[in-house]
C-alpha cells in the first residue's frame, strides 16, 4: 500500500529538463505533472477514472514485455507492475490532478502516469520518491513508448471497456424491460398519432415494440464500436513509425492488454491513420449520439402519453417518484423522463465537442491529433451518462408503467381517424365526408354511420373494431 503522508513532511525539489520544480509534500507525481497542474488551472475536471486505469494497464503490460525480453531489470519491472496495478485499482487516483484541458496530445497525463508509477515503484524498492537512479519515469516506465501512442491507446481501451462493462449491460436490461411491456401492453388499443394528430389505432404493445427495437439497434451499434476501439496504437511511438520499439513490441503488449481488458485488443494495421486522426472516436461518439437520441425519443413519447392526469393524453400512468411542484399541491411530474432527455442533450453536446476536436485545423493536424484528452473526457462522460440514465429509466419509470385502458378506449372512440377502416368499403371521399360531419356535429364516426345507415350495424362493428385495425395478434 501507499505510504501515508507524514504531517511534518516537507515539499521536495526535483529537476527536469527545464529546471528545478517544487513538488508538494506526499505527492507521488513529479516535475512534469507539477508544471501541468500550474499551467492548466482551467476546469477542475480530471481525466476519468477509466482512462487512468487504462494508463496503468498500458504501463504494466509494457513493463512485463520488456522484462520477458531482458530489456528491463526484473526487480524494477516487478515494482513497476505492482505500482501500475495500484493505478488500475484506483488506489492512487488522488495522484492524478492534471486538468482535462491540458497539452492536447495528453503528454501531461502520460507523464503523470510515468511519474506516479516510477515513484511508487521506488517506494516498493525501499527508496524515496524522486530517486530516479532506482526507477526512471522515462527510461523505465515509458520505455519504447510515446504519449502519441499511449494516450490514444488509453482512449480506446477505456472507452471499449466502459461500453462493454457498463453501457451494453445497462441497455440490455432496458431492452428486456421494454420487451416485457410489449407483451404486457398487447391488449391495449389506443389512438395512433402522426404529426401529433389523431391517426389509425395502434396497440400500445406495438408502440413499445418499436422502442425495444430502437434499443436493440443501439446495442448492435455499440458492439461495432467496441470492435473499432479494440484496435490500438501502442507500438507506433511518436509519429507512427515505431522508432525505439523492439520487434513485435506492440503485438506483445496488445496480447497482455487483451487479457486484462476483456475486450479483443489488437495493434492497428496502420499507425499513421490511427495516430493522426481520431476517426474511431468520432464513429463511437456518433453511435452514442444515436443511443442518446433513441432513449430521448422514447422518454419524450412516454412523457407525452402520460401527460395529464385529466387534461392531457393520460394513456399511461407513470410511477410517481417525487412531488412535482413547490407551489401546486399534489402535482407530480415525469421527472425520470426529463432526466433522460437532459442526458440525451448532454451527449449530443459531447458529440459536438468530439467532432470539433477531430476536425482538421482544430485538433487533427498532420501526424497528431491535439485534442485527445478533451475527446477522451467527452467520450467517457457520454458513455457513463448513458449507462447511468438507462438503469434509472428502467428501474424508476419503465418497470412501473401502467396503461389507463379506459382512457385509451375513450379517446379511441372519439377519434375521427377510425373512419379510415371504412374507406375501402365506401370510398375515400365518402369517408372524408363522414369525418367532417362527425367533427362538426361533435359526434363519433360510429354515431354518424348508424344515423345514416352507411353499412349494416354488424358490418360496421367489424369495420370499426379497433383491435382488428391493428393487424394480426402475432405482429
Amino acid at each position: 500500500m501507499v505510504k501515508k503522508r507524514n504531517a511534518t513532511e516537507s515539499p521536495r525539489s526535483e529537476t527536469d529538463s527545464m529546471g528545478q520544480v517544487e513538488i508538494p509534500a506526499g505527492a507521488l507525481y513529479g516535475p512534469t505533472t507539477a508544471r501541468a497542474v500550474a499551467n492548466f488551472p482551467i476546469s477542475g475536471w480530471r481525466m476519468p477514472r477509466e482512462f487512468v486505469a487504462a494508463l496503468g494497464m498500458i504501463k504494466q503490460a509494457a513493463a512485463a514485455v520488456h522484462a520477458e525480453a531482458g530489456r528491463l531489470d526484473g526487480k524494477i519491472a516487478k515494482a513497476i507492475i505492482q505500482a501500475a496495478q495500484e493505478v488500475i485499482d484506483g488506489d492512487l487516483d488522488e495522484q492524478f490532478p492534471v486538468d482535462v484541458f491540458q497539452t492536447g496530445s495528453g503528454t501531461s497525463s502520460n507523464m503523470n502516469a510515468n511519474e506516479v508509477i516510477a515513484n511508487r515503484a521506488i517506494q516498493i524498492l525501499g527508496g524515496a520518491p524522486g530517486d530516479k537512479g532506482l526507477v526512471h519515469p522515462n527510461d523505465h516506465v515509458n520505455m519504447a513508448q510515446s504519449s502519441n501512442d499511449v494516450i490514444p491507446t488509453a482512449l480506446h481501451i477505456s472507452a471499449a471497456m466502459a461500453i462493454h462493462d457498463r453501457l451494453v449491460p445497462a441497455l440490455r436490461r432496458l431492452h428486456e424491460a421494454l420487451e416485457a411491456k410489449v407483451v404486457e401492453f398487447d391488449e391495449v388499443v389506443k389512438v395512433g398519432r402522426t404529426h401529433l394528430m389523431d391517426a389509425v389505432p395502434i396497440r400500445l404493445g406495438q408502440e413499445f415494440s418499436g422502442y425495444a427495437k430502437q434499443i436493440n439497434n443501439a446495442q448492435a451499434g455499440l458492439l461495432t464500436a467496441i470492435a473499432g476501439l479494440s484496435a490500438v496504437t501502442i507500438g507506433g511511438t511518436a509519429v507512427g513509425t515505431g522508432l525505439n520499439t523492439p520487434e513485435d513490441f506492440g503485438e506483445k503488449v496488445c496480447a497482455l492488454l487483451k487479457e486484462k481488458a476483456r475486450v479483443p485488443i489488437s495493434e492497428v494495421s496502420n499507425h499513421f491513420a490511427a495516430q493522426g486522426a481520431r476517426d474511431v472516436a468520432v464513429y463511437t461518439s456518433g453511435v452514442l449520439r444515436m443511443v442518446a437520441l433513441a432513449m430521448g425519443k422514447i422518454a419524450s413519447d412516454i412523457r407525452l402519453m402520460g401527460s395529464g392526469p385529466r387534461c392531457g393524453f393520460g394513456e399511461l400512468l407513470l410511477p410517481a417518484v417525487q412531488p412535482g411542484s413547490s407551489m401546486m399541491p399534489g402535482k407530480v411530474n415525469p421527472v425520470i423522463c426529463e432526466s433522460v432527455v437532459q442526458v440525451a442533450s448532454q451527449v449530443v453536446g459531447c458529440d459536438a465537442a468530439i467532432a470539433a476536436g477531430a476536425t482538421g485545423g482544430v485538433g487533427g493536424m498532420l501526424e497528431l491529433n491535439v485534442a485527445v484528452s478533451m475527446i477522451s473526457w467527452n467520450l467517457l462522460t457520454a458513455i457513463n451518462l448513458l449507462a447511468g440514465v438507462a438503469d434509472v429509466f428502467r428501474e424508476k419509470c419503465i418497470a412501473g408503467l401502467k396503461p389507463d385502458k379506459e382512457r385509451c378506449e375513450e379517446l379511441l372512440e372519439q377519434s375521427l381517424a377510425t373512419v379510415t377502416a371504412l374507406a375501402p368499403r365506401i370510398g375515400y371521399d365518402a369517408a372524408a365526408g363522414i369525418a367532417k360531419e362527425a367533427y362538426a356535429a361533435g359526434k363519433t364516426i360510429r354515431e354518424i354511420c348508424l344515423e345514416r345507415k352507411i353499412v349494416p350495424e354488424k358490418e360496421l362493428s367489424e369495420l370499426l373494431d379497433p383491435r382488428r385495425q391493428t393487424g394480426p395478434r402475432e405482429q
